[in-house]
């Protein structure tokens, strides 16, 4: 259903992207956010899902600037690859890695002349509610277990558009406790807590849970068809 593409960020810097286009006209744009795994066949199936929805999907590498065709499993040699990465990325000069998302985003509201929502899992999650608070263009944003958007600085951004959170309740990562700090400093964003783990949207992990995972997604198609379509 998808092919990858080469963007153009505002620095100059070329990168590629995973899009996936709806069977007939596109009703709006979704750019999806990769976890610390790179655009890998889980997230090309989750872009693939959002263009069955009818959106046009746009899924950049954001791994790029550091490291080329990522393409990661889920073991734990992945995971500690993957983390590495994202540290790296993470240590770029600002704006670092959302110039990218925003080359994306630019993309895709361009390719449909309509509006464009952002959802992301993983490190994707965290940058998707950073993109929400920085970037422009965007119409609504679904971070899924976004690691380090509860602590810190991050709580205390203030969203450009409406953001709909999405959580486990087991989730080492990220501890309730945390989540609902993040709860109060944001009253504006709807929150939404499931009895799963870390990574229960990806049907290759051990963490999947079917239940939240088709709840979560739900709820995501509700909002996105709410502020975009």
């Amino acid at each position: 259903m998808g092919k990858f593409i080469d963007l153009t960020a505002a620095d100059g810097f070329v990168f590629p992207a995973y899009v996936a286009e709806p069977a007939g006209t596109p009703k709006a744009a979704v750019v999806v956010l990769q976890e610390i795994f790179g655009v890998n066949s889980h997230i090309r199936s989750v872009a693939d899902g959002y263009a069955a929805a009818g959106y046009l999907a746009v899924a950049p590498a954001t791994f790029h600037r550091v490291k080329p065709e990522v393409e990661l499993g889920y073991t734990e040699a992945d995971m500690n690859a993957g983390f590495a990465l994202k540290t790296a990325v993470e240590a770029l000069p600002a704006p670092g890695v959302l110039q990218d998302i925003q080359a994306a985003i630019q993309y895709a509201a361009k390719s449909t002349g309509g509006k464009v929502g952002i959802v992301g899992y993983c490190w994707g999650g965290l940058l998707t509610w950073r993109a929400a608070c920085t970037l422009s263009g965007l119409s609504a944003a679904v971070p899924y277990y976004g690691g380090g958007m509860t602590v810190g600085e991050e709580p205390a951004r203030q969203p450009a558009c409406p953001v709909m959170v999405h959580f486990g309740d087991q989730d080492h990562w990220i501890p309730l406790d945390t989540v609902e700090a993040f709860k109060k400093a944001q009253p504006g964003v709807e929150v939404h807590v499931y009895k799963a783990n870390h990574g229960f949207n990806c049907d290759q992990r051990g963490s999947y849970n079917e239940a939240a995972a088709t709840l979560a997604k739900a709820r995501t198609l509700a909002f996105f068809a709410s502020h975009l379509d």
